[in-house]
């Protein structure tokens, strides 16, 4: 199994990547290369920042090109996480409006309340999507690490997953190749490592 972790100047990358060798994954590489992403088994997108800027970097090299040819139309495996999940949506609001990759309909919006605090950092539980392969084997629900400001919302069937803080939002969704997750599964123990086998087995 060759997973290639894209690298565009702005995720947690380490973390990730020692996950993937605790379940027993060697062959992981982190770039930006096409030929590497095109060679690619899977392709994790990960993140952690502002979508402006992120996006900026990702057009500068061309990813976004990449990822439209190797995911929507080659059908690659891929697996966006936190601030990569938000990418793959439509559009952000975060410092005004941003274009995102999308590959799926969603938009990203901050947290619109005054009762909860913001970032939502922790431990939080999602209703699982009895028809989504990433949860095959778990429960109803079951507690994801999340720390976020901003969350995705959709008017589209892309099989959502579900979380509640104060309103609810997508916790991860998945569309035939192309999944996400808002929670760090790096950082979600037990389960996380359970999502991740699953990833890698079933998508």
């Amino acid at each position: 199994m060759n997973i290639v972790i894209v690298d565009y100047g702005m995720g947690n990358i380490k973390s990730i990547a020692s996950t993937l060798k605790y379940i027993g994954v060697s062959d992981i590489l982190v770039s930006s290369d096409y030929e590497k992403m095109k060679n690619a088994d899977k392709l994790i997108l990960p993140g952690v920042g502002a979508f402006g800027k992120a996006m900026d970097q990702i057009k500068e090299k061309k990813i976004d090109q990449f990822l439209e040819e190797l995911v929507l139309k080659e059908m690659k495996p891929i697996l966006g996480i936190c601030l990569g999940m938000q990418l793959m949506g439509n559009s952000s609001s975060e410092d005004g409006f941003h274009e995102g990759l999308g590959l799926v309909n969603g938009l990203v919006e901050k947290f619109n309340t005054k009762k909860v605090r913001v970032p939502h950092v922790g431990f939080n539980q999602v209703k699982i999507n009895k028809d989504s392969k990433l949860y095959e084997g778990f429960d109803q629900e079951a507690d994801f690490y999340f720390t976020h400001s901003f969350r995705m919302t959709t008017n589209s069937n892309i099989n959502p997953s579900i979380c509640n803080y104060e309103n609810d939002f997508v916790a991860s969704f998945e569309l035939d190749n192309i999944v996400g997750t808002q929670f760090h599964p790096e950082l979600s123990q037990h389960n996380g490592l359970r999502l991740f086998r699953n990833f890698i087995e079933k998508i």
